[in-house]
């Protein structure tokens, strides 16, 4: 194999680039660039191109490249990409780490949102953080061509290095088999905060997957833990969840995917979900025995905003603590659904009023009103409160303007 063609390029490409990589016998680097703009950055994306080949030791070759408005950390993947198509070598260009992207994740973290985004697709990368999901999925499983997912793996590289994500936590969903290790082997050392397993039907695999992360991190003399969330997408899988909920520590939440799992069943997705209701209850017991939260499937609707709020509510009330979704415009309509109702936030606070006075008074029973409160109840009224002054719906001194 003498050429390789990494990227994409066409009329509604952006951000990226097409490169063509041909190995010739002699004559040096010829290259021939064609860019939407040129006429500001063709020079320094030729200087890019030729320090590229230098550092994988090209000397010799021909380089064509199709040019949508790529940045350099794109550049810098799709010549990798075909580099290494063509000789097979180990070494690897690894940009900068800006410092916006040296932040953590933590086990407790609200994850109501998870934006996909398709790993090979860099023009869907930059500006995902600004719609501020929860989480955003750097998706290297389904939406990626199963001839693309190399060149894919060292983009999703490059992007959780050069990528402002604005705080959101940084998932990966990685590949079946061994190319889902080949996918942790890449990416696990650049602070990836959740690992995604797709299509998980037992807690054996899970154990497997989260000791090969601790190994990559050990060996790359990181701390901290990676986070993993199996997605269950078949029968098999549904009848394992309770196993699979409590495979490991580093499991903080299970999710749902159900177009694989009705596909699975033989039977047609619907509004109404009737024929998922087994397999959804399934889910939410599992995570909430396993103390982790439960994560509902994706609407794939993106224009049908209102039955997006409704499914929400009727995930929230089911006991789901989340939900995938598949466009930025989702993420409002989600954060709203899984907001507590003014209601809500009302009745929490007269419960956590009168469990802290009933603390001060030294009592054993907390009752409001009439009724007694169990310790669950003012878990969960304290919970709806810490989400409330979280989302903005209170100030954080509400309980000395409550009693002003």
């Amino acid at each position: 194999m003498k050429q390789a063609t990494t990227g994409n390029a066409g009329p509604r490409v952006r951000s990226d680039i097409e490169v063509t990589l041909e190995l010739t016998d002699s004559g040096g680097i010829e290259l021939n660039i064609k860019s939407k703009v040129k006429s500001m950055y063709g020079r320094a994306i030729e200087e890019q191109c030729r320090n590229l080949l230098e550092y994988f030791d090209i000397t010799s070759a021909r380089l064509s490249v199709n040019d949508s408005g790529a940045l350099p950390f794109v550049i810098a993947a799709r010549i990798e990409a075909a580099v290494k198509a063509l000789t097979g070598t180990s070494k690897s260009f690894i940009p900068e780490m800006i410092p916006a992207n040296n932040y953590v994740s933590s086990r407790e973290r609200y994850r109501f949102s998870r934006l996909y985004l398709p790993g090979n697709n860099p023009g869907m990368f930059l500006n995902a953080g600004l719609h501020s999901p929860d989480g955003i999925i750097l998706d290297l499983e389904d939406s990626v061509a199963p001839d693309r997912k190399d060149e894919a793996r060292i983009l999703v590289r490059n992007a959780l290095r050069a990528v402002d994500f604005y705080g959101a936590e940084r998932m990966v969903r990685i590949n079946q088999g061994e190319r889902g290790m080949k996918d942790l082997e890449e990416l696990i050392p650049h602070n990836v905060h959740l690992v995604l397993v797709p299509k998980c039907e037992s807690a054996g695999n899970l154990r497997a997957i989260d000791r090969k992360i601790r190994e990559i991190k050990a060996g790359a003399g990181q701390e901290g833990t990676v986070f993993i969330m199996p997605i269950i997408e078949s029968a098999a899988g549904v009848e394992h969840a309770g196993e699979i909920a409590s495979a490991t520590d580093a499991v903080v939440a299970l999710a749902i995917g159900l177009e694989d799992y009705t596909a699975d069943l033989g039977v047609q997705r619907t509004k109404e979900g009737a024929e998922s209701l087994y397999a959804r209850n399934r889910i939410v017991v599992a995570s909430k025995a396993a103390g982790i939260q439960p994560i509902d499937s994706v609407f794939s609707d993106v224009g049908d905003m209102e039955g997006l709020l409704q499914n929400v509510r009727s995930s929230k009330a089911m006991g789901f603590e989340g939900m995938g979704c598949i466009h930025p415009r989702q993420i409002a309509v989600i954060r709203e659904g899984f907001s507590p109702l003014p209601e809500e936030t009302e009745k929490a606070k007269k419960i956590v009023i009168a469990y802290r006075d009933a603390l001060e008074k030294g009592l054993g029973v907390v009752a409001l009103g009439t009724k007694m409160i169990d310790p669950p109840v003012v878990a969960r009224a304290e919970k709806t409160i810490t989400l409330a002054v979280r989302l903005g719906l209170l100030p954080e001194n509400w309980m000395e303007e409550e009693k002003a």
